[in-house]
């Protein structure tokens, strides 16, 4: 019997649509741009493929703006649905780099193909909620029915719409995939996503149309393993494209902020075709469920890039038993090592090859010291995976992780002494010992919605408790401060700035100012002071005596290695840690918060860590998607302060992940919000009453 809903491909598509539309965009003029055409003119289409990151096609946005532009740097705008609630947006992005590489110096004439692989990354130039896509991580798409989206104006509107049809074959190499005739491409679907049906992921990238007839090229995904390399001692943009994608998926996959399917959810939902023994008809033995290799790319996702695609290859060939595919272009990273161990030799399962190749890697040489605890998380869950192996493979996977060890040992061995790796060599400066700026700010005694200011020099170390008054004020709105403190921090860093570098500005606040948007005033030229500057919080001058604990924790925290520990939150769920819990952590460990900081648990975490004398303590505004998991911000804070290795370097290095931000880095886009509470001892505030205005 049937359930009443449609089947096969009508069913998959049915499941996908929404999803896809929700990461699918229009590709135009930006808001207020240059040139011919105009905004409301489509250009074409595309789809974000990672947090901050829109895939289309090069001739979409090389055309679109004129021909004797340069593509690279061109700004486009973009419009696209939040997915969440259906409403849409538009934002700027920039072109950062178009495929091939030769396409800027020369290109076809109007209306004829573009090279392949024909493909442009625009990174979009401010924090936004968004949809992704799942990217196959298949070398090869299998030729089964897939959908196609874009911009089209059927209706005399624009909107992303999407058809379906059947791949037919390649071409160029495997770089281009033909579409089927069954409908038309029209010119505004170029650059957006073809999806299989059958396994729930972005296979192309819609290119061309026939000039007669229906269907047309796109070009394979697998294309982006092109994109420039970074150069030695760089990773590279395909892995950080790659790694936010896995990562983006891997976090919606464990949120349960909300009911939304996610691409998981639906690749769950398809029914493999009967007689197709490697689609998604996963279960038992053979195959990683959805969840399972959603978690298994995350997984690889928080690790460091390979050393070379080689290594990649003989992962894979170990844990296949024979050489894979050598299909063109090369693997990249752990993810496309996966994508090389399906289809195994003999019928055998897929599990079993994917589990090794995950042991493998979980002792494999990275490019850079992987985060605390990232490998054994892998093989934790490695280990977990193979319950449904039998007892010998189980054993093997054991003595392959035991053997991966030894011999990582003895590399780590044979280079001691010949070079310097781990935290120790990627230390950042730490603050100046002399003057900083101080600002204090006090919430107004009878007013609500204002607040009382006073700006100072702290001397620093030399002259502990030494401050120099600069100016004081009262009765200012948040909204106001910027400019009303506009001269007096400027007097400030005027006499605390030296021809090295620029001072610190301290702000002493009680807990619940530590959400105040400091780092973000432009006070000096339009740009943050967060970014010029290191900016840290202070707890109120007053507030509470230094607790016992206080000295014990700062001299830990200074020597390293830090520990990271969320305070208030468990997998995204807000909590109220007890007194005892905090009080029995390390003394090395610093406690982050990312919840809003003026509202419960929150802000009785932070009275309680001040209690409790950490006096280093990350926090975070609230997002401006209070529904995004905050999965991204406690990763990205753990391999900060796994980088950093000793407190002193914390603050320059937010200064420069503010200043990534500031430069529309997505791969920054994580710390938005981001604070950091540094009471240094060494640092002592004045003892004085805080203004309470006129009276």
């Amino acid at each position: 019997m049937t359930d009443g809903r449609t089947g096969g491909s009508a069913r998959a598509f049915e499941l996908l649509e929404p999803l896809v539309l929700a990461a699918t965009v229009r590709v135009h003029a930006p808001p207020g741009g240059y040139g011919s055409p105009g905004p409301g003119t489509t250009w074409g289409s595309g789809f974000f493929i990672a947090p901050g990151w829109v895939l289309t096609c090069a001739h979409v946005v090389g055309e679109g703006g004129g021909a004797t532009m340069r593509i690279t740097g061109r700004e486009v705008g973009i419009t696209f649905s939040s997915g969440g609630n259906g409403a849409t947006g538009t934002v700027v992005g920039r072109v950062e780099c178009v495929l091939p590489e030769r396409l800027e110096e020369r290109r076809p004439a109007r209306g004829a193909l573009w090279d392949l692989p024909d493909l442009a990354l625009v990174k979009v130039l401010a924090p936004v909620s968004h949809a992704c896509v799942w990217l196959t991580d298949r070398s090869r798409p299998r030729f089964d029915e897939v959908a196609y989206f874009g911009c089209t104006e059927d209706l005399g509107t624009p909107e992303i719409t999407g058809r379906t049809t059947r791949l037919r074959g390649s071409a160029g190499n495997g770089a281009a995939i033909r579409l089927g005739d069954d409908d038309e491409i029209e010119p505004g679907m170029s650059g957006g996503p073809v999806v299989d049906l059958v396994r729930g992921e972005v296979v192309g990238v819609v290119k061309a149309r026939r000039h007669t007839g229906g269907g047309g090229l796109a070009v394979s995904v697998v294309q982006l393993r092109t994109l420039p390399s970074g150069g030695p001692g760089q990773t590279g943009l395909y892995h950080r494209i790659v790694q936010a994608h896995d990562l983006h998926h891997y976090d919606e996959h464990l949120s349960d902020l909300d009911t939304r399917r996610t691409w998981t959810d639906v690749q769950d939902e398809l029914a493999a075709p009967d007689g197709d023994p490697y689609g998604p008809g996963y279960g038992g033995r053979g195959r990683l469920a959805p969840g399972e290799r959603t978690t298994l790319f995350g997984l690889l996702a928080e690790l460091p890039p390979p050393g070379s695609s080689e290594v990649v290859r003989a992962l894979a060939e170990a844990a296949r038993g024979e050489e894979p595919d050598p299909h063109p272009p090369a693997p990249l990273s752990w993810r496309d090592g996966v994508g090389m161990l399906y289809d195994p030799p003999g019928g055998a399962g897929e599990v079993l090859g994917m589990l090794r190749y995950a042991t493998d890697v979980s002792v494999a040489d990275y490019r850079g010291p992987a985060a605390p605890g990232a490998d054994e998380e892998l093989w934790d869950w490695t280990r977990a995976a193979a319950g449904r192996l039998w007892r010998p493979q189980r054993r093997e996977l054991g003595e392959r992780r035991e053997q991966g060890l030894v011999a990582r040992g003895a590399r780590v061995h044979a280079l001691t002494g010949r070079m310097v790796r781990g935290p120790a060599a990627r230390l950042s400066g730490g603050l100046p010992a002399g003057a900083s700026a101080l600002l204090e700010l006090w919430a107004h005694a009878w007013e609500r919605g204002v607040y009382d200011w006073r700006v100072s020099v702290l001397a620093g170390p030399a002259h502990p408790g030494r401050v120099t008054p600069v100016d004081s004020g009262a009765r200012a709105s948040m909204r106001a401060l910027p400019e009303v403190l506009r001269a007096p921090l400027a007097e400030a860093f005027r006499r605390t700035d030296t021809d090295e570098a620029a001072a610190v500005l301290e702000v002493a606040v009680d807990p619940e100012l530590f959400g105040a948007a400091v780092d973000e005033w432009r006070l000096v030229g339009g740009v943050p002071v967060g970014v010029q500057r290191p900016v840290v919080f202070r707890w109120a001058a007053g507030s509470r005596p230094p607790a016992p604990e206080a000295a014990a924790r700062w001299s830990r925290v200074s020597a390293g290695p830090l520990l990271d520990e969320r305070a208030d939150c468990v997998r995204g769920r807000p909590r109220s840690p007890s007194a005892p819990w905090l009080a029995g952590l390390p003394d090395n460990t610093v406690p982050v918060h990312c919840r809003a900081p003026d509202g419960e648990p929150a802000l009785g975490s932070l009275h309680a860590v001040r209690d409790l004398g950490y006096g280093v303590v990350v926090v975070r505004r609230p997002p401006a998607d209070p529904g995004a998991p905050c999965a991204p911000f406690h990763r990205g804070q753990r391999e900060e302060l796994a980088e950093a290795g000793r407190g002193e370097a914390l603050p320059r290095r937010l200064q420069v992940l503010r200043g990534r931000m500031y430069a529309a880095d997505p791969d920054a886009y994580w710390a938005a919000g981001s604070g950091l509470v540094w009471e240094d001892p060494a640092r002592p505030l004045p003892d004085e009453e805080p203004l309470q205005g006129d009276l």
